[in-house]
């Protein structure tokens, strides 16, 4: 992995014609569905596939991950879904395409539950329109022992995953309900508010560590005969929350480096969890941010301390058993927020700047293209760092080419890269749209 230096940046500024001029001889254009075929010959016979995103509002994102998705279950038997999302809501969908729900209920009347902002990462038509077809898909196969799922990795659901082991522990196993009461007054000063418990803790040293950890053992050292599996695997997973969450809202007042740390640490243990609970041939397919699922060695976020579960993957799973596919844009339109808790708004994307990946690739074509990185020449343009565009749920697209920019080694830090030349903002259900209409599966018609 590259060790950085101002020298190897300032070179990479100077030599933009050069990459540019490899990319258009080492990348395929992409124009329809089959032109995916090499990437998907590349990233099928994985175990685990990282399918990323540069922003969290781009449709073409989320219809690409759609489409390779798709294919990997319905031709390759992938188990199931794990996204950058918390995992009472994912549960949701998970019941949904599993025919838990009653009959009557829709795709967008699930995800128009998801009320933690920023609700437009999931509670799109883009999703609605995937998640009908895993219910349809899963029914079609009825008779076969394998359903495909959908999970949520992330660690931020504390309340929600609170609620969830109290219910679980009404109805199957209430001689533990003080246990579970016992961290609920905890929190309770802090009225779901995670910032001020991460504050409590930082100046008068409080802490509710202690009331879950103990939750969290007594429920792996108990077992609850006349819960399913499903619901004891729920269970569990939501008690883990509950210790993962409390350490990572008690460390994020801290800043540096470690509350990322512990949150991709919680999603690769989730991923883990997932797998051994599908069984020992599972596979699984990841949808998350670029900076999750890009090897974090190449990129400038180790020199700072932090890893991500691309690179955990590679290093748990064996880089021959994982494909991280990352995803990029030059310029369009976004689904974000000026601020954190702020409403969200369609945004422009501008121009990538002249030292980026994103602007190589421009140059290179102003089509879509394909880079499989395992076919990537030595040529120190292709192996030098540059910034590669990364659009957070809070974006100014004013200060785009100053503050979201991540410096890169494209080919270590992916397996596979998709760029976009022109994106546009997703359609969230919460702004009012027409719900009738669908979106556009551009550019590949399916």
């Amino acid at each position: 992995m590259p060790k950085w230096s101002l020298f190897m940046i300032l070179q990479s500024e100077q030599d933009i014609q050069t990459l540019a001029q490899e990319l258009r001889h080492l990348s395929h254009p992409i124009e329809q569905a089959s032109d995916l075929d090499p990437l998907f010959e590349r990233i099928k016979n994985a175990r685990v596939v990282l399918l990323g995103e540069s922003s969290h509002g781009t449709s073409q994102f989320y219809t690409a991950r759609a489409y390779l998705s798709k294919r990997l279950i319905a031709e390759h038997d992938f188990d199931f879904i794990a996204v950058e999302g918390d995992w009472p809501d994912c549960h949701r969908i998970d019941d949904f395409i599993k025919d838990f729900t009653p009959e009557n209920v829709r795709a967008r009347d699930v995800l128009y539950n998801f009320e933690r902002w920023p609700t437009w990462m999931w509670a799109n038509l883009e999703v609605a329109v995937f998640i009908q077809w895993l219910k349809q898909y899963n029914q079609d196969h009825a008779q076969t022992p394998k359903k495909a799922g959908f999970f949520g990795l992330d660690v931020y659901s504390l309340w929600e995953s609170m609620e969830m082991v109290i219910a679980y522990l009404e109805e199957f196993q209430p001689k533990m309900l003080d246990l579970a009461y016992q961290a609920t007054t905890c929190f309770e000063p802090y009225g779901r508010n995670e910032q001020a418990y991460a504050q409590a803790t930082s100046i008068v040293g409080a802490s509710c560590e202690h009331e879950v950890v103990t939750l969290l053992k007594r429920l792996r050292h108990r077992t609850i005969q006349q819960m399913t599996d499903r619901q004891r695997f729920d269970l569990e997973q939501n008690a883990a929350i509950l210790v993962n969450a409390e350490h990572y809202y008690r460390t994020m007042i801290q800043g540096g480096p470690h509350a990322w740390n512990i949150r991709d640490l919680h999603m690769m243990h989730t991923l883990d969890d997932l797998l051994a609970h599908h069984g020992p041939d599972s596979k699984a397919i990841v949808w998350a941010h670029n900076t999750h699922i890009g090897d974090a060695r190449a990129t400038s976020m180790a020199r700072g301390g932090m890893f991500n579960l691309g690179q955990l993957a590679r290093e748990h799973y064996g880089e021959d058993q994982v494909a991280l596919v990352g995803f990029g844009t030059y310029q369009g339109s976004v689904i974000a927020a000026r601020s954190w808790g702020a409403p969200m708004q369609s945004m422009p994307v501008p121009p990538a700047p002249n030292d980026s990946w994103e602007h190589a690739f421009h140059l290179a074509s102003s089509r879509n293209q394909l880079l499989l990185c395992d076919q990537v020449s030595s040529n120190s343009a292709v192996q030098s760092p540059r910034g590669h565009r990364a659009i957070g749920v809070v974006y100014q697209p004013a200060t785009d080419a100053f503050q979201n920019y991540v410096l890169t080694v494209l080919p270590q830090r992916y397996d596979a890269f998709l760029y976009f030349d022109q994106t546009t903002a997703l359609r969230p259900l919460h702004i009012p749209t027409d719900l009738h209409e669908v979106p556009e599966t551009y550019p590949w018609g399916v």
